[in-house]
């Protein structure tokens, strides 16, 4: 039991440094393409890494047609998250991104109430803290706040509804054919919205097709990919840690290739949010059955 926890949280460990540098590639990809069109092209890309995988015979413990709308579903809340975040990069910092993303891991005990789980004090203590690192990082001393930073906080309720929505399903599914499912259906939907407010086209660029080629392959196919897998055998409250570390990488991703810089302001506005989602997390919440879909 403790080999495969210890693979588990490497396999988060890994997703969350990929993701983390990710930001980078996304803000580069802004330069070149919008944000529906980009995440199109990406989750396609991220799909074709999982078509040799999805001959497996993996045991499931729900029926086919219950399998189609749990990915359907991972499919569109992905779809809103990354969109979210997408557009908010266009007005935010890569450093900035990270850390407002990952308030996800206060938001999943919070969202837990909904689900009847039992959310601790340490849950609440953790997001007035959080709250009030993210006033630092991101509002002005004009009180103003960036439209940026409020779209990455809204794809950051998406991410959380994700991980719940992975943690009640990936241990009784096929987690390569849950993953394919829902980056057909991001893609798809991304697609169709970028039609309507995009101008599509193939970018020519060779920074362009790099920041897609991470994004796509790396962040989207694997990434992804080792959550569901990860997420499988992983204790949320660990799991949910080492998540919150994607923002610590974005930021170092930030400093390093894109010579961003936070104030004294930020750092100890990124201090407070990192405090709060550890102190969110010290117990885990209590968990209830899945919730079935057919």
């Amino acid at each position: 039991m403790k080999t495969r926890t210890l693979r588990s949280d490497l396999l988060i460990l890994l997703a969350t440094a990929i993701w983390g540098f990710a930001f980078v590639a996304q803000r580069v990809g802004m330069e070149h393409m919008g944000p529906f069109w980009f995440n199109a092209l990406r989750f396609a890309m991220g799909s074709l890494v999982l078509v040799p995988l999805l001959g497996r015979r993996d045991p499931a413990d729900v029926p086919p047609a219950v399998q189609l709308r749990v990915g359907l579903l991972a499919g569109l809340i992905l779809f809103l998250g990354a969109s979210a975040q997408q557009i908010g990069l266009v007005y935010t910092t890569a450093g900035k991104a990270g850390f407002i993303t990952g308030l996800y891991v206060i938001f999943v005990p919070l969202l837990g109430v909904f689900w009847r789980q039992h959310t601790y004090l340490d849950a609440w203590l953790g997001a007035v803290l959080a709250a009030a690192g993210m006033y630092l990082l991101s509002v002005a001393e004009t009180l103003t706040i960036n439209p940026g930073d409020v779209l990455v906080l809204v794809s950051a309720v998406c991410w959380a509804f994700h991980i719940h929505l992975i943690d009640r399903y990936a241990h009784r599914m096929p987690p390569f054919r849950l993953a394919f499912t829902q980056f057909v259906a991001c893609a798809v939907l991304s697609g169709l919205t970028a039609a309507l407010v995009e101008t599509p086209v193939l970018p020519t660029a060779r920074e362009a097709w790099g920041a897609l080629l991470y994004a796509g392959f790396l962040s989207v196919g694997i990434g992804y990919t080792l959550q569901v897998v990860a997420q499988r055998e992983a204790h949320p409250t660990h799991a949910a840690i080492l998540f919150s570390l994607e923002a610590v990488f974005a930021a170092l991703g930030g400093w390093w290739l894109l010579d961003e810089t936070l104030s004294t302001r930020q750092l100890l506005g990124c201090g407070l949010m990192m405090g709060g989602m550890l102190l969110s997390q010290l117990r885990p919440f209590t968990r209830r059955a899945p919730v079935s879909l057919s």
